[in-house]
């Protein structure tokens, strides 16, 4: 019987797998890939936090324009469309989303709109009411769109 050229080492802090005679793998439980954040368990968890830090991230870069006065409501909501909402949810059509993660996308973007509105959540607007007043759906259904899309894209 041939030995396998892959093998698991075990050790007391990590485990990594030896390829060949100079070559060694580390074994991890998530990492990125083509800025995508893979995880062990196959869930969702990493990637959508990684996400909503990019969108905090854009939505940081655009501050000025998004809460411009002076700038329509339409033109903003546009502008958050296409650049803060497209790179929160990109590559989003994959992810094992569970309520936690959803939860997660939904504050996100809430406390982006409530600042884009210039409105506190001390003020008791209702959430769908800043949705209406911007124009937008519920990210969760933008999220459920997405992967109908690619679902009918693969097939």
């Amino acid at each position: 019987m041939v030995a396998s050229p892959v093998t698991a080492l075990h050790s007391t802090d990590h485990t990594s797998v030896h390829i060949c005679a100079s070559l060694n793998l580390v074994v991890v439980d998530k990492f990125c890939y083509l800025g995508d954040m893979l995880s062990v368990d196959g869930d969702a968890d990493a990637a959508v936090e990684a996400r909503i830090r990019i969108g905090w991230n854009k939505f940081w870069q655009l501050v000025p324009l998004l809460t411009n006065r002076d700038m329509s409501l339409i033109r903003r909501r546009r502008l958050y469309s296409s650049c803060v909402r497209s790179s929160m949810l990109h590559r989003s059509e994959t992810w094992s989303v569970r309520k936690v993660n959803e939860v997660a996308l939904q504050r996100a973007e809430m406390r982006m709109v409530r600042w884009m509105c210039n409105v506190k959540v001390k003020d008791r607007v209702a959430s769908k009411e800043l949705r209406e007043r911007l124009g937008i759906d519920d990210v969760i259904l933008i999220l459920q769109q997405n992967r109908l899309q690619w679902y009918g894209h693969v097939l």
